[in-house]
């Protein structure tokens, strides 16, 4: 049975993986010429997903590549900096946890695939027709070719959701997530440097095995913001306008925008259901949370994981595949987004209240490691949204 699925960044080469593994013969379609290998924005997984990368077999490679950042630096309002420790902030959401550069470990998902699966780079898919068989693709470059299934992996702004789907609808949390690169000039190894104040924060951070530093910007929104999600220099201007005045570092972090850089609003797909006839979604392209606030990575390596299970149990049966998946995941998804709509709210403050509210939260922790432990046991279903995640054993499904 064979099946296309399009995006090669986390998503997909999971599912490529777990497909593979089942039996199924596996395409995977991916826009960009090659593996990325720019390091991306740090991501997170937490205990599911790290279960999982673990049932792979490449839970090493991903440890060795762990960011290695333990303690966060935060200046606001114009106060001594309080210095808190990473593993204690995450250690009140996972009990299993590790940050890692997102293309790293998109390229450790990729090694992991690379010789069961038929990567094509460089191309894109235009068209999309499910005649209740099998399903008709074509393709930027490469001739039209058949599939039993196809399934999205592609990302916020997919374009089989876009193809299949059409419209989705959308929401907007408030707020927008800009990332760069930039010389590690203040040698940052194991520490990120924040700076917040009301409506916005900024923070630079790097890693041992990365070259140079990133530069990640969160800053709030009471709407929409006008430009296409291709419009780069568009994205600058907005970028530069929204912390022009900050202070601190900030404004020679914004002199370094020339190299990588990504722009997007942190938006929600409000999809009811992921799947149509011989198409389905997963990860961002079908239930993003939210960019940088929901956990999203480690929700798309569970979908992942999940769909290929189900696909398995169901000997490939997209009827019956497809509803069991969206099942699987449903409350993890809804459970995310509403962790997700928090979350915005709490690392960009609105009000210079709020801005100190944060300061004293962070400064409980700073002096109460076991706060973090508590704040966890109190509000269990809330802030462990991710551990609460049960993973289905399919090691027999095929």
């Amino acid at each position: 049975m064979g099946i296309l699925i399009s995006g090669a960044s986390v998503a997909g080469p999971v599912l490529a993986h777990w497909l593979a593994r089942y039996g199924f013969e596996v395409t995977v379609v991916e826009r960009a010429p090659g593996p990325r290998k720019t390091g991306g924005h740090s991501v997170d997984l937490f205990r599911p997903a790290m279960d999982i990368a673990e049932r792979m077999g490449v839970l090493p490679q991903i440890l060795e590549l762990a960011t290695g950042t333990d303690r966060m630096i935060v200046h606001s309002q114009g106060k001594r900096p309080v210095e808190v420790d990473m593993g204690t902030l995450f250690g009140a959401v996972s009990n299993r946890h590790v940050e890692i550069m997102r293309d790293d470990l998109a390229e450790v998902f990729y090694d992991a695939t690379r010789d069961n699966v038929d990567y094509l780079f460089g191309d894109s898919i235009t068209s999309i027709t499910d005649d209740g068989d099998g399903v008709e693709v074509t393709f930027e470059h490469r001739e039209p070719r058949r599939f039993d299934l196809v399934i999205g992996a592609d990302g916020l702004h997919s374009n089989v959701r876009r193809l299949v789907f059409g419209d989705v609808p959308e929401l907007f949390i408030g707020a927008y997530l800009a990332v760069l690169s930039l010389p590690n000039y203040l040698d940052l190894h194991d520490s990120t440097l924040t700076y917040t104040d009301v409506g916005r924060m900024a923070a630079m951070y790097s890693t041992d095995h990365l070259p140079d530093a990133r530069a990640a910007f969160l800053f709030r929104s009471d709407q929409p913001l006008v430009y296409h999600y291709r419009d780069v220099e568009r994205q600058k201007e907005l970028l530069r306008e929204a912390f022009a005045d900050m202070g601190g570092e900030v404004a020679r972090w914004l002199d370094h925008m020339d190299g990588t850089f990504y722009f997007d609003s942190i938006t929600q797909l409000q999809m009811d259901t992921w799947s149509r006839g011989r198409v389905s979604l997963v990860g961002d392209a079908g239930c993003c949370p939210g960019p940088a606030v929901g956990g999203g990575t480690s929700l798309a390596v569970v979908a992942a994981y999940v769909l290929a299970g189900e696909l398995a149990a169901a000997h490939g049966d997209p009827a019956v595949a497809f509803p069991a998946y969206e099942a699987e995941i449903g409350d993890y998804v809804r459970r995310s987004r509403a962790f997700a709509v928090g979350a915005a709210k709490r690392l960009v403050p609105a009000t210079s209240r709020e801005v100190w509210t944060m300061r004293q939260a962070l400064r409980l922790f700073a002096k109460m490691p076991s706060f973090g432990k508590l704040l966890a046991k109190l509000n269990s279903n809330a802030v462990r949204v991710h551990d609460s995640v049960v993973l289905k054993d399919y090691a027999l499904a095929k």
